[in-house]
């Protein structure tokens, strides 16, 4: 039972980076960690919960909403910035679990990350494919919701899975290239918006609250289930709901500490990629909220898409296609760093030896975990094609929340147990932030329906099954202090 709570130390941690073999190229700066912070957040949430929610629950109030979601998400960020400074390796929370927390809850939310990076990623590039054949009217057995294969889907995973294979450079360069152009498309649609907002659209700027039908069996909240509240539309109570809600708009930031290794100057570089990222990515979700809830009345944006929506009832119809081609782009981004995330997870857990040792193999040329990033191109390659994963998509929101409560709770921890390290970046008011954060993330947990929770638990069982069956027996940290016993333990010759 004690080697389930082993930990394995920073130094340890730290030593392993410089391994022949499993040391990954150091060449990102604090503006690549940025650019990779505002590609993966910035995604279909912009072009499609900032209009669905006004109309379902919070109506022009949809800014506050976007604010308190990105607070919340504020309080965790400032737990990963903490964490990545002071141990700049792979794995992001998987990394800081095993530092802390000790080897079972490593493994627990490894395994979780490998759930909500791969999932998501999967998720996201059916969306791309649906995007992509609006855009050009594509052939529906090609490309969208009804292609099976999905050949737009499973395109543009293989391409961005070369891409992570041959650099995390170039795939900033890639990543960056398509922020800016999704970001000047934001940009373009909160400027020319401004020309078309009608101060009346505004009022009730908070309208009032309206019970809703209670959801039935496993599709209800699971806090409805246990405590039985009604839940309500509009008014504060649906500020709250429609928070969240888009809190899942934000969800990407903790993909950044995920390549703390590949970082030049981790310790102030990985703060300010997380944290400027977020600012960045929330000011620009509030500002979309606020000009589509003012061109056009909130109850006319409950759409798949409510941007183009808005502007067709502005007379700026050809507005529409530009904004799809903002979509298209900005969802790349987001495959293409979840890709880079999971590789990196199941990099680390495999150097660790709780996966195959085989797994973590980085190319000689290239200095990036190719042998990871084939596989889990080959995993979301098949799931984007052959699986129609929109019911499962609430899946990766729990499993990002699951490591928000657990990285929380490992700065306490270590600020505790290890206070003599040294912290570039120090997050605020500990331990009350951090609380603060378990208790909102955990908030928003409940908040999910109940078959999200029985599918994540089922996931979460057969990783149990995997790490009694592996992982526990063959990990380094294991076998090394085992080999280390056995040669102490050795009776020793007398010199002659």
């Amino acid at each position: 039972m004690s080697s389930l709570f082993r930990t394995k130390s920073i130094e340890q941690s730290m030593r392993d980076t410089d391994e022949p073999g499993h040391k990954l190229r150091k060449n990102l700066s604090a503006f690549d960690l940025t650019v990779f912070g505002v590609g993966v957040i910035i995604g279909t949430g912009i072009f499609v919960l900032t209009g669905q929610q006004a109309a379902v629950n919070a109506g022009p109030a949809i800014v506050l909403s976007f604010a308190l979601a990105g607070v919340v998400c504020a309080l965790a960020a400032l737990c990963y910035a903490e964490f990545a400074s002071t141990v700049p390796v792979a794995g992001s929370a998987y990394t800081f679990s095993y530092a802390t927390l000790g080897q079972f809850v490593a493994w627990v939310i490894g395994w979780d990350l490998c759930l909500e990076l791969a999932l998501g990623a999967a998720v996201v590039s059916r969306g791309w494919s649906a995007y992509l054949q609006e855009l050009f009217d594509l052939p529906s057995w090609l490309a969208g919701d009804q292609a099976r294969p999905d050949f737009g889907a499973a395109f543009i995973v293989l391409v961005l899975s070369i891409v992570s294979i041959v650099g995390a450079k170039l795939s900033g360069r890639v990543t960056g290239a398509l922020v800016v152009i999704k970001v000047a498309v934001v940009l373009f649609v909160i400027g020319l918006g401004l020309f078309f907002i009608k101060a009346a659209n505004y009022h009730p700027f908070v309208p009032s609250a309206q019970s809703s039908a209670k959801e039935s069996g496993a599709d209800a909240p699971l806090l409805q289930v246990l405590a039985g509240i009604t839940p309500q539309h509009f008014g504060w109570f649906g500020i709250v709901a429609a928070a969240s809600i888009v809190f899942f708009a934000y969800i990407g930031f903790d993909v950044v500490a995920t390549t703390a290794e590949e970082t030049a100057r981790p310790q102030r570089d990985v703060p300010r990629g997380i944290i400027g990222s977020l600012v960045i990515c929330a000011v620009l979700y509030m500002a979309v909220s606020f000009v589509v809830t003012g061109m056009v009345h909130y109850g006319d944006l409950n759409t798949a898409a409510p941007l183009a929506k808005a502007f067709d009832l502005a007379g700026q119809g050809w507005a529409a296609n530009l904004i799809s081609l903002g979509a298209v782009c900005g969802i790349t981004s987001v495959i293409l760093v979840l890709l880079l995330g999971q590789a990196r997870v199941s990099f680390a857990m495999a150097r660790d030896g709780l996966l195959p040792p085989v797994l973590a193999k980085v190319h000689p040329r290239f200095g990036t975990p190719w042998v990871m990033s084939s596989i889990t191109g080959v995993i979301v390659l098949v799931l984007a094609a052959f699986v129609p994963l929109s019911e499962l998509s609430e899946l990766t929101s729990i499993g990002t929340l699951f490591a928000f409560v657990v990285v929380s709770i490992g700065v306490v921890v270590l600020r505790r147990t290890r206070p003599d390290l040294p912290r570039a970046f120090k997050a605020p008011l500990v331990p009350w932030l951090p609380m603060l954060s378990v208790v909102a993330s955990v908030w928003l947990m409940l908040n999910l329906p109940v078959i999200t929770w029985v599918r994540f638990l089922i996931w979460m069982a057969v990783g149990l099954i995997v790490y009694f069956a592996y992982g526990m027996r063959r990990a380094r940290l294991g076998t090394e202090r085992g080999e280390a016993a056995d040669i102490s333990s050795e009776p020793t010759t007398p010199s002659t």
